[in-house]
């Protein structure tokens, strides 16, 4: 991915790395995890903190506390009863990662944020490891 791509992909990364930890076994029908906020909210700030290390040189990701939050999220989801498979099945369906890119590309947007201007990725991270958010904290200076 090249910073002169028109919106790259938000997710690619992250999911491949979601589909190497989630292990394939049984699905069982359910509701989407995209309704589980625990499961939802977490997952958005893994893949804006990677699209933010990914367009601002002066910052970077916090690659092992990201890891560490995609295998929480793993735990917290088949504690509630979802399998492996519905996990991966989730993470890796085109429709999600359409809805997904939308919704940041939306935050993006409403931030300020372009992918012309570099920097306005940085401003946005920086403000973001500022407010200690949920993006802030797997962010860190290079």
């Amino acid at each position: 991915m090249t910073r002169g791509q028109d919106k790259p992909a938000l997710l690619a990364p992250l999911f491949f790395a979601a589909a190497v930890l989630f292990p394939m076994t049984t699905a069982a029908a359910k509701p989407s995890l995209r309704e589980i906020p625990e499961i939802e909210d977490p997952l958005f700030a893994v893949a804006m903190a990677k699209e933010v290390a990914d367009h601002c040189d002066s910052l970077g990701a916090r690659l092992f506390k990201g890891i560490g939050e995609l295998r929480r999220l793993r735990s917290h989801a088949n504690s509630l009863g979802y399998a492996d498979s519905e996990i991966r099945a989730y993470i890796e369906s085109d429709a999600e990662k359409a809805r997904m890119r939308a919704k940041g590309e939306q935050l993006l947007s409403k931030s300020g944020v372009s992918y012309e201007d570099p920097e306005t990725f940085c401003a946005f991270g920086r403000a973001e490891i500022q407010k200690n958010s949920a993006i802030g904290a797997l962010l860190r200076a290079k």
